[in-house]
């Protein structure tokens, strides 16, 4: 069991790749049932995670920022393995 001083901590960069996973997969899941339409959003969200990683934002980063959810800082490193 860890203790809440090891425990992982939701940051923006552990946030927006499972968010825009999601998204994806739910994407390609409409374009299976419904149109090929669909795969605009799967587009949208591609060009986001390469916003992201280019400059270090995008809407999505920006939204969970005014939601409270915090950047990966010193005090909260990435998990042991990377």
């Amino acid at each position: 069991m860890t203790d809440a001083l090891h425990a992982p901590r939701w940051t923006i960069e552990r946030v927006v790749p499972l968010l825009a996973g999601t998204v994806v997969l739910a994407s390609l899941a409409l374009t299976l049932v419904f149109s090929s339409g669909w795969l605009l959003l799967t587009g949208f969200v591609g060009a986001n995670l390469l916003l992201f990683g280019a400059v270090g934002w995008c809407p999505a980063s920006l939204l969970l920022r005014r939601l409270g959810v915090p950047r990966r800082t010193a005090s909260c490193p990435a998990p042991a393995g990377r």
